[in-house]
């Protein structure tokens, strides 16, 4: 709801209408409803859009918003994401120690996401992962209620609920983000040139070729809800410069490499996926399009 106000807002601002000319839908997705299973056994990305991609079909709704890293790479051929707003702070936050290298021995820590789970367990292979799901409130909660000792945030949703005291900010440059991490993308029908139109000013170019290559990257990948996989991009005068990383599930092995590309270059996309996979074991491989 948060990022539905903030689209609200940035619309209305850029057309000079008052609040009450766009309607916020609120939509409770299937991936809020079930909350004691990680997203990829019970039918991964795919649980954060189905409604809305449903409603957009019926036309109860004009535009979707969404979590770029919630949105599955490859969408339906009759939507486009009409909009990417510029893009929030990418970093993950630690909540419930100072740093990684201070998370008490042992630890349990708590997450959902394939990603984190294998960055922590690359870096600390002492701690315990358990299931983590949620949103931030009820993260926090469990975390209070010692469910676990130490959790991972995005500091973009921590940022738009107004609590960027919580915990502490991870370097994004050794600790890199997931694909998409901290952007809002406004999805509509493809046939809709009026919404099309409307959402238009609210694109931010580099924004979109950030995101963009981020999604290019792990559709080269094959990359699927089980899949870890960490990615940096950062546009910069015309070019993308991207730092990516694949693990292991376990966190034992990592392959990083990184390359820049042209905005809109699927070929070094797919040759940076190539140069991942390349060097990864069967273990990664297994989770990515490498596998069997």
């Amino acid at each position: 709801m948060a990022q539905a106000e903030e689209t609200r807002r940035r619309l209305c601002d850029a057309h000079g209408w008052p609040d009450g000319a766009v309607e916020l839908v609120p939509v409770v997705a299937s991936g809020d409803k079930v909350l004691d299973r990680p997203l990829a056994e019970i039918g991964g990305k795919a649980l954060w859009t189905k409604e809305l991609d449903g409603w957009l079909h019926e036309g109860r709704i004009d535009v979707s918003v969404h979590s770029m890293k919630d949105v599955e790479t490859i969408r339906p051929d009759w939507l486009t994401i009409a909009a990417i707003l510029p893009r929030a702070d990418k970093r993950d936050v630690l909540v419930g120690a100072e740093s990684i290298a201070g998370i008490p021995q042992g630890a349990v820590v708590g997450t959902s996401a394939p990603r984190r789970a294998a960055q922590m367990l690359h870096h600390r292979p002492d701690v315990t992962v358990v299931t983590f799901r949620g949103n931030v409130a009820t993260r926090l909660r469990k975390l209070t209620e010692g469910e676990a000792d130490v959790t991972l945030l995005a500091a973009a949703g921590l940022e738009r609920l107004g609590q960027s005291e919580i915990g502490v900010l991870l370097d994004e440059e050794a600790w890199l983000p997931a694909p998409s991490q901290g952007a809002i993308g406004l999805e509509c029908r493809a046939g809709d040139a009026r919404v099309r139109e409307l959402l238009a000013p609210l694109d931010h170019a580099p924004s979109r070729a950030e995101v963009m290559a981020e999604r290019g990257l792990l559709e080269a990948l094959e990359g699927t809800c089980h899949s870890p996989i960490a990615v940096l991009a950062s546009a910069q005068r015309g070019t993308i410069r991207m730092r990516a990383a694949i693990y292991s599930p376990d966190g034992r092995e990592r392959i990083e490499a990184e390359a820049t590309v042209a905005p809109g270059d699927n070929a070094a996309l797919s040759a940076l996926a190539a140069d991942l996979l390349s060097s990864a074991s069967p273990a990664v491989r297994a989770v990515f399009g490498g596998g069997d």
